[in-house]
């Protein structure tokens, strides 16, 4: 039987009501590896990154897509093996997923490295390795790149991480393309009406998406084979009075005459200054994680496509990627949502499709990079029950759905906030369930704790359980594959836990 749809594909719950993983128990498993146990479902990774792979190259089968496995996510040699054997890069922000990455075999033409505070020696090896990418993450960056690069004989290739203003994710610290950031550099310069770069629906409701000119008049577009010439001539810098014709046009003047005063098409300036030691390659966004449907990234590709065609404008290079991160949602609740991400990329793609064709560009190639989605749902974890307390509640309390809840039942495992510091930290929600034997038919409300010395030590903090679980019983927790063991420390002088691989060849 089945368990739910939140869980591994190939786990299941037997005749005996235990959960298995590939015919595995989950008691052989905590008996022969140990409690608290990380479970990861190798064929379910390796599935759901071919899945978003192909989904990413139908969506956009006009144009180049690559995809990138955001490895903080969850980082092992074996995991990095199974995403890029499915076509994936690795995006990678310290020295030890760096090393590791590269310990496992994958070249560098084939990683990217993030970060906000990069060391030199993260720099060095990034361009001795011939890293696919840098991405930019401040001003002072380019220089830093440049420096490092030409000291090598290397030509480093970068690209330039935004912050385009679009507010997105389940929590404020998983938001990460707002305006009061610590990643990127502002779309806009500070006091600017982001309105008034809000231009292309008009302009793809008013033209339908048809470019064109009359004559060939160079106007900021590139000659050749890389698209039809842009509808509105403009030549930088722009002059509203002279070269406004209609309401669209000075519209879109205004908009991008706001992108070329900003802090980004600077820095993009500076990295262009910077030949022959950097490449530039493109310009990259992330607006948060935990996103469910496309309408968020619709906003930031429309901005991104804006400052594309802004730059091309001012510095005659046409930027040939871009890149718009990841935020793919998954369900941790049987109640929650999840992304489509066949549905919602087709979705986005043609958004960009019609942006490019309003403002007169040829697409770029376009990259993304998954983490939560691809390793989330092919996580379990699995703790052994100890002390089951019922707790008097006083009168008038609620549990999370709002009903009246006498008593609180606290089972308290073996782990806790050590291993999965994300309840504690984003108050994220889970469940759980009895996993080694049936339980009985009735059910009490329970909230599941951890061992540490935290009042805020909270696994799950309502879910229904057997009202005969008891000390010694397994405790399953799904979808804890991504920032579980990323995010795992020592706390109380706690071990981190072992993590096995399952799959049809086996445990590992």
């Amino acid at each position: 039987m089945a368990v739910t749809s939140i869980w591994p594909e190939a786990s299941a719950v037997d005749e005996r009501g235990e959960v298995t993983f590939h015919g595995h128990t989950a008691q052989s498993l905590v008996r022969e590896f140990g409690s608290p146990l990380y479970v990861v479902d190798t064929d379910e990774i390796r599935t759901r990154a071919r899945r978003f792979v192909r989904a990413a190259a139908e969506a956009f089968a006009h144009t180049t897509t690559h995809v990138s496995f955001a490895a903080k996510s969850f980082i092992s040699k074996e995991v990095l093996r199974l995403v890029t054997g499915e076509g994936m890069f690795v995006d990678t922000c310290t020295m030890g997923e760096m090393r590791i990455a590269l310990g496992a075999g994958v070249p560098g033409r084939r990683l990217v490295l993030h970060g906000n505070n990069k060391s030199d020696a993260e720099i060095e090896l990034a361009v001795r390795e011939g890293f696919a990418k840098i991405v930019v993450d401040s001003p002072d960056e380019p220089a830093r790149i440049a420096a490092i690069a030409h000291r090598l004989g290397k030509r480093a290739k970068v690209m330039l991480r935004v912050t385009v203003g679009i507010h997105a994710g389940g929590h404020e610290y998983i938001s990460t393309a707002h305006e009061d950031q610590k990643f990127g550099v502002g779309l806009l310069s500070a006091g600017v009406d982001p309105s008034v770069i809000d231009v292309i629906d008009r302009l793809i409701d008013h033209h339908g998406g048809h470019g064109g000119q009359s004559d060939g008049e160079a106007d900021g577009r590139p000659d050749g084979d890389v698209g039809s010439a842009p509808r509105y001539r403009m030549r930088y810098p722009y002059d509203l009075d002279r070269s406004a014709v209609d309401e669209d046009q000075h519209r879109l003047i205004a908009a991008m005459t706001a992108v070329s005063q900003g802090p980004a098409l600077g820095v993009l300036r500076a990295i262009l200054a910077l030949k022959p030691d950097l490449e530039l390659v493109g310009i990259h966004s992330h607006i948060g994680s935990q996103i469910h449907d496309a309408g968020a990234f619709i906003e930031a590709a429309k901005r991104m496509m804006l400052l594309r065609r802004t730059c091309y404008d001012a510095t005659a290079y046409m930027l040939p990627e871009v890149d718009l991160g990841g935020g793919f949602s998954v369900a941790y609740t049987d109640d929650e949502d999840a992304m489509d991400v066949g549905r919602e990329l087709a979705r986005l793609a043609a958004v960009v499709t019609d942006a490019n064709t309003a403002l007169g560009m040829p697409e770029p190639n376009i990259s993304f990079e998954p983490g939560r989605w691809i390793v989330a749902p092919a996580g379990v974890t699995l703790y052994t029950v100890g002390t089951v307390k019922h707790v008097a509640l006083p009168a008038g309390t609620l549990d999370r759905a709002g009903r009246p809840l006498a008593q609180r039942v606290y089972v308290s495992v073996d782990g806790g906030m050590s291993d999965n510091i994300r309840p504690a930290l984003y108050d994220a929600e889970y469940t759980a369930r009895l996993a080694n034997r049936a339980g009985s038919e009735t059910s009490m409300t329970a909230r599941v704790v951890g061992m540490h010395c935290e009042s805020g030590d909270i696994l799950v903090h309502e879910c229904p359980l057997p009202a005969d679980l008891r000390r010694g019983d397994v405790l399953a927790i799904p979808v804890t594959g991504a920032y579980g063991r990323t995010m795992a420390s020592n706390y109380n002088q706690a071990l981190i836990p072992a993590v096995v691989g399952v799959g049809e060849a086996g445990a590992m």
